[in-house]
């Protein structure tokens, strides 16, 4: 990046007044005076990205832990109150209505799993447009602009697309954990303290913690791109 003070002029004859020195500007990019497709189908294809991450945590953080808690109270419920009945008294009546309920949630989990499932392919299709944006641009504007030049202020078109399919195995490792909790809690005879760990395992999501959109990437986006915010 390159950059220059603004010039300075003091006044010609003494004064009382003291000489007011303007601030020095902020050193811009090149590129940033005017952006390329490139820059905009990058930024595009970012946002994107960062969409895709807040609807998979809407999708496990609301929909699918409503569903969990809702699977693991009813049977609990219907456990505790099974423990109290005599052993001869008829049981379908109290259990029938629990088992609907239930069958139903994880109906609804299976639909969250649908979804997550939908998420991570599109972010698989976002990774693929930004590496087919890289060969393009080398083609166009050469190896040289890919590697070394700036887009906005540090980064280049290659670190982008060489660091952000990082991005990828975390959310991997989430989707995988989910399926194998909602089959742990397909099974009507899953203890109480299974089922409550699930719950809490359902909410952790540690790989997305630690290594998400959100934890690695948003401030990365916000410090490097010039109209990250819409």
């Amino acid at each position: 990046m390159s950059g220059r003070l603004a010039s300075f002029r003091g006044p010609s004859t003494p004064t009382s007044s003291p000489v007011q020195q303007r601030q020095p500007t902020t050193p811009k990019s090149p590129a940033r005076a005017t952006e390329s497709t490139y820059h905009r189908k990058l930024r595009t294809c970012l946002q994107e990205l960062k969409g895709i991450a807040e609807t998979w945590d809407d999708l496990v953080l609301i929909d699918g832990l409503k569903a969990v808690k809702s699977l693991v109270d009813t049977r609990t419920e219907l456990d505790n109150t099974l423990a109290l009945l005599p052993n001869r008294r008829p049981r379908t009546r109290i259990v029938g209505p629990k088992l609907i309920i239930m069958d139903k949630r994880i109906l609804e989990l299976d639909s969250v799993l649908s979804k997550l499932q939908k998420q991570f392919r599109k972010m698989n299709s976002v990774i693929d447009a930004m590496e087919a944006l890289v060969a393009d641009a080398h083609r166009n504007k050469g190896w040289h602009w890919v590697q070394n030049e700036a887009l906005w202020v540090t980064w280049s078109l290659e670190k982008f697309v060489s660091f952000i399919p990082e991005i990828i195995p975390i959310y991997h490792r989430e989707l995988d954990t989910h399926v194998k909790l909602v089959d742990l809690l397909r099974k009507h005879s899953v203890s109480f303290e299974v089922s409550r760990n699930a719950v809490s395992g359902w909410s952790e999501q540690p790989w997305i913690e630690d290594n998400g959109w959100d934890a690695k990437w948003e401030d990365i986006c916000a410090a490097e791109i010039e109209r990250w915010d819409p």
